[in-house]
């Protein structure tokens, strides 16, 4: 842990200013995860009153999502070079005005125009609220419980999003999915100065043609892999997107190459942990976001439930994740090595995904999605937090907001591109089978990418303990 951010930790008392500075860490990953779940509910109110072609609606969601995943490498640079405090304070207002915009918009348009603005103000809160994490916690014993909450704090916002969207829809109306993060904002911007050292203001420059080879690119490729299902993956729409895309990022890779003061220098890829780390990210979200996705889908379609009742049957994992991030994985993190953690992880989130691909049409909540579903939890939170940490702690300090943005990326990104893939292919399997049979090849899909995660973890990740 480098001198500054020691020093800067130092300046804070450990309590009750960094329990603040977690809380808002923790509420800030709630918050980002939470707004890509809860317009689940509204989506046909938000068409009906702004007036959303049927095709165009999904862009309600992955407007924020494009945008999150391409902006975070920019956010991640920004916070090294600005300071942590400031580009989470900057990330926060972005935030409140998109949800604001949101909320009023009266036309498609703007609808979209207002969720890139939030997902725009979310690439910048979450890499600096990793650094802001290091800064609070980085060389104490408390460091891993830290991870632990910030960690658990993602399911909770995705399963309360669900809760969440249903209730405000039905009894506030649909602008309130988006107004409910505005007194969230405005609390943790008058907060953040309270809990947050200022920190230091590094001197460099923004690689602003690599900033925009890499988001632009990053964005096309989403866009494509996203696109790709409802228009066919050899369309000229979807072929062009991803062409394009992946010649911008080489563009980016070159850029990076010879830049003075590049965006992502590439010797950290280069850092065995670091690398194998975020492909765990990347292959924890391709594997997880689908099984999740696709369970609430098996829930409502094929057995009937309400969305609120969904939500409900997702509470078990959210708690058995929550106690096993906060609890057990980091007591474990003591005896095992970051390699058999995340492995075992894998194993475990593999077994119960592929346990719920046998869930039949017919299917019992009770005998055939809550057991599969506690064993797939249990990965996760055994995989997750020592994945995360380890791609944070292996860069160097200084480098430490551009680790958060790539570890953010590499997840964010793999969420998008694992869930169109296995949409694509939950789509050709209910042609023939029916929508359960789709959802069985979709979790089929999810495990076979833990299982790629677990190679990954194996062949990537030294035998270490941390």
């Amino acid at each position: 842990m480098s001198t500054t951010q020691n020093a800067g930790a130092a300046t804070l008392p450990r309590a009750p200013r960094s329990g603040l500075g977690l809380a808002l860490i923790a509420a800030a990953q709630f918050v980002v995860i939470m707004d890509t779940s809860i317009i689940g509910v509204a989506l046909s109110d938000i068409a009906r009153d702004v007036g959303f072609a049927q095709e165009a609606l999904s862009w309600v969601f992955n407007a924020y999502v494009i945008a999150f995943g391409g902006l975070l490498l920019l956010g991640g640079r920004l916070s090294d070079l600005f300071g942590a405090r400031r580009m989470f304070t900057i990330g926060w207002a972005v935030l409140l005005a998109g949800s604001l915009a949101a909320g009023l918009a009266g036309d498609a348009g703007v609808e979209i125009a207002a969720r890139a603005v939030q997902g725009a103000g979310a690439a910048l809160i979450a890499p600096a609220a990793l650094t802001l994490l290091m800064t609070l916690f980085g060389g104490t014993p408390q460091l891993p419980r830290a991870f632990a909450v910030y960690g658990a704090a993602a399911p909770i916002g995705g399963t309360a999003g669900v809760f969440l969207g249903g209730l405000l829809t039905e009894y506030l109306g649909w602008p309130w999915v988006f107004y409910i993060t505005v007194p969230i904002a405005i609390a943790i911007l008058a907060l953040t100065p309270i809990a947050f050292p200022r920190g230091v203001r590094a001197t460099g420059r923004v690689d602003l043609l690599g900033a925009i080879a890499g988001t632009a690119g990053l964005a096309l490729v989403v866009y494509g892999v996203v696109r790709a299902p409802e228009i066919g993956w050899l369309s000229i729409e979807a072929t062009g997107s991803l062409g394009a895309g992946i010649l911008l990022l080489g563009l980016f890779v070159a850029r990076q190459a010879r830049a003075a003061e590049p965006l992502l220098r590439l010797g950290m890829l280069r850092l065995p942990q670091l690398a194998g780390a975020n492909i765990a990210q990347l292959l924890l979200g391709a594997s997880w976001i689908p099984m999740w996705f696709f369970l609430n889908l098996y829930l409502q379609n094929v057995l009937g439930a309400s969305a609120f009742a969904a939500g409900a049957a997702l509470v078990p994992m959210t708690v058995l994740i929550v106690i096993g991030m906060t609890l057990v994985a980091p007591r474990l993190s003591a005896r095992l090595s970051t390699r058999t953690m995340v492995a075992s992880g894998f194993v475990l989130l593999g077994v119960g995904v592929g346990w719920l691909a046998l869930a039949p049409a017919d299917g019992v909540y009770a005998a055939h999605v809550l057991p599969a579903s506690l064993v797939a939890a249990s990965g996760m939170a055994l995989a997750f937090v020592p994945s995360l940490s380890t791609a944070i702690a292996s860069a160097p300090p200084e480098e430490a907001g551009v680790a958060s943005g790539l570890v953010n990326t590499s997840y964010q990104i793999g969420s998008a591109v694992g869930l169109a893939v296995l949409t694509a292919v939950s789509a050709g399997a209910s042609v023939d089978g029916g929508d359960a049979a789709g959802y069985s090849a979709a979790f089929v899909g999810a495990a076979v990418i833990a299982g790629v995660g677990l190679l990954a973890a194996v062949l990537g990740l030294r035998a270490r303990r941390g």
